[in-house]
């Protein structure tokens, strides 16, 4: 069981505002800072995986080379396990893409070589659109 600290409270609020985006230890420190309440990297780490095992944040490991993401779940994002996620290997942005296409491959994954994806690791890298014209 975890503590209710006022630390922990402003990190769920801060996930809470983010709604479905994805954000960084680094986003939220900065931010808390920003907001003349700051709170110790570690301190956020330790809360977030905390969040993390309660099932209120869901964190995202992408590659070895970056920090890991998280996303507060709350009830209009519980989809967010039935989706692929997209990087740009360019900007590093997140896109999640619900696709049929995707969902048919998956289904053929299961299907032909029992298979399950698990969504909170699967990430195609590219370059996005923006970057692509940029």
């Amino acid at each position: 069981m975890s503590y209710k600290t006022k630390q922990r409270e402003y990190i769920l609020a801060y996930l809470q505002s983010c709604g479905g985006k994805h954000t960084t230890v680094a986003e939220i420190v900065r931010y808390l800072q920003d907001q003349g309440t700051p709170v110790g990297t570690a301190t956020v780490y330790r809360n977030l995986e905390q969040l993390a095992e309660e099932g209120s944040v869901r964190k995202y490991l992408l590659d070895g080379k970056t920090s890991a993401c998280y996303q507060f779940v709350s009830q209009e994002h519980q989809s967010c396990q039935e989706h692929f996620h997209l990087k740009c290997t360019v900007c590093g942005k997140l896109f999640h893409v619900s696709c049929d296409q995707l969902s048919q491959l998956e289904g053929h994954l299961m299907e032909h070589h029992g298979f399950a994806i698990d969504h909170t690791r699967t990430v195609l890298y590219g370059i996005c659109e923006a970057c692509k014209k940029g």
